[in-house]
């Protein structure tokens, strides 16, 4: 297994310190496989798409465009 090393707030560093109790590394590593597993889904998705950049972007514009109509902001 490969090793990693990880910068963190102070603050965040003084809880840990106070919950020794925990496993820390093993909660990073859960973490990161999670966030690992979505991209890789969502990669997979993508790869299967036919829509180009230029479609994916006019389909967000008019999202967010109906989404402000809804809510009064146009």
């Amino acid at each position: 297994m490969t090793n990693m090393t990880l910068a963190i707030p102070e603050e965040l560093h003084k809880i840990i310190k106070e919950h020794k109790e925990i496993k820390w590394t093993e909660i990073a590593r859960k973490a990161m496989w999670a966030q690992a597993r979505k991209l890789e889904l969502m990669d997979n998705i993508l790869s299967k798409s036919e829509l180009t950049e230029k479609d994916a972007l006019e389909i967000g514009r008019k999202i967010k465009r109906e989404i402000a109509k809804k809510h009064g902001l146009v």
